[in-house]
């Protein structure tokens, strides 16, 4: 009779907690988010640097230096030993609510050095650093933590990316099958809410309809069979990207071990050549994008190519060397620019499907996530119905050429061919 006295109080105050902590760190998020694009227009868009090109080297080693700074002297955290996933479930710090002034700089700092980083990354970090030290104040139960950390987060990506169920869906591929699994959802679920509608409310922009593409009127065999093919393509793509993390990733600590500020400044001096010489290809490539799918024709097949190679090498060098951010949208501008140059070599086919297709069967791969990467580019993508069946084709696609993948690898390990385990992978 105790116990089940106990149990509806008990639960009363989760849910308490989730609420608080759902609007801290929406609250947070959005002043955050706020910050980084004001900061970022005054810093790089004005007239001095639009006159003067070399501002842009100089800018990404000054920003560099200080994020090493930050790495050296304040430990903040980075996704040097992580992928994909890790950096958008900030791992790296572990929750280390100390780690926070450092985190902050260092979000900051990353995200104006001209790296090909994305925002998602450093809020990842930020928001679970929040969450352990309301955890501490709240005296959350050590058992409740993770579905405490993990509602935070589903807040503030819930308000950015525009959809109220992108965590719920996120964190459950990550977590099927763990202890208290559908508690957590149900946490997940009214932090998630929370958060969309705080953004909703307020009026701040999301990411929701960032790629806007007319709508496919009718499905037929020849959409299918893109989708299909895209669905190969994009797999190839992520196990490239894959491929790209890893061997940038054996270089750099081959060469430079626990140098933090030579190893820094040298992807920094790599990063700004890139730039100086393709302004396009700097920072996450979020606000470069559309102005390029307007001018793709102009730009060419080869150069549109060659941008999408360099900007997927560019995420692998700064994930590796030690700036802290997210690889969603480096990713989606690889696609577009993959997306754009076969819409110019076959102009027949809807740019739309050329791009989201191949858009979401690599951040399925990469990711390891189906259903979130179909719900994030659909959103994302403003995708229609029509759009989200030939989604699902390409994703279920790639999802599927990844697990005959790793059987393969599986069986030549087993077989004592161990040299070829490493020798195809992605960032799952």
């Amino acid at each position: 009779m105790a116990d089940g006295s106990q149990h509806p109080a008990a639960v009363d105050q989760k849910i308490w907690q989730i609420i608080v902590i759902a609007f801290i760190a929406i609250a947070f998020t959005a002043v955050w988010l706020t910050a980084y694009e004001k900061l970022n227009i005054i810093i790089w868009m004005n007239d001095f640097v639009a006159d003067n090109r070399w501002t842009i080297p100089a800018g990404v080693l000054l920003f560099s230096f200080l994020v090493g700074l930050c790495e050296k002297y304040l430990n903040a955290p980075n996704v040097i030993t992580g992928g994909f996933a890790e950096s958008m479930q900030g791992e790296g710090s572990h929750g280390d609510y100390k780690l926070f002034p450092g985190t902050l700089l260092s979000s900051f700092f990353s995200l104006f050095s001209g790296a090909s980083v994305g925002p998602e990354g450093p809020l990842a970090f930020l928001v679970s650093e929040i969450s352990a030290w309301i955890r501490r104040k709240l005296k959350v139960n050590r058992d409740s933590a993770l579905g405490f950390d993990v509602a935070a987060l589903a807040s503030a990506y819930n308000g950015i990316i525009g959809s109220p169920l992108f965590t719920a869906v996120f964190a459950t591929e990550f977590n099927v099958g763990k202890k208290d699994g559908l508690k957590f959802l149900a946490w997940n679920l009214i932090a998630g809410i929370i958060g969309f509608l705080f953004f909703y409310f307020v009026g701040l922009k999301s990411f929701a309809n960032f790629l806007s593409f007319p709508a496919i009127k009718e499905i037929t065999g020849i959409e299918v069979a893109y989708a299909i093919v895209l669905g190969v393509l994009g797999a190839f793509v992520a196990i490239m990207m894959g491929l790209a993390m890893k061997g940038i990733g054996a270089v750099m600590e081959r060469t430079f071990k626990d140098r933090v500020m030579t190893r820094i400044m040298a992807a920094a001096v790599i990063i700004a050549i890139v730039c100086y010489l393709i302004p396009d290809l700097m920072f996450s490539g979020e606000t470069q994008i559309h102005s390029i799918i307007g001018g793709a024709a102009q730009i060419g097949i080869v150069m549109l190519l060659l941008m999408a190679v360099l900007k997927a090498s560019l995420l692998a060098l700064s994930f590796k060397s030690g700036y802290l951010g997210g690889p969603i949208f480096p990713t989606m501008f690889t696609c577009t620019m993959i997306g754009l140059a076969l819409s110019l070599a076959f102009p027949g086919t809807p740019t739309g499907i050329l791009v989201l297709c191949l858009m979401v069967a690599v951040i399925t791969l990469a990711l390891g996530v189906p259903l979130t990467a179909i719900l994030l580019v659909t959103v994302v993508g403003t995708a229609d119905p029509n759009m989200i069946v030939l989604l699902v084709v390409s994703s279920a696609v790639a999802l599927i050429l990844g697990i005959l993948l790793r059987e393969i690898r599986a069986k030549r390990a087993g077989n004592g061919n161990i040299n070829t385990k490493s020798e195809v992978e992605t960032s799952v």
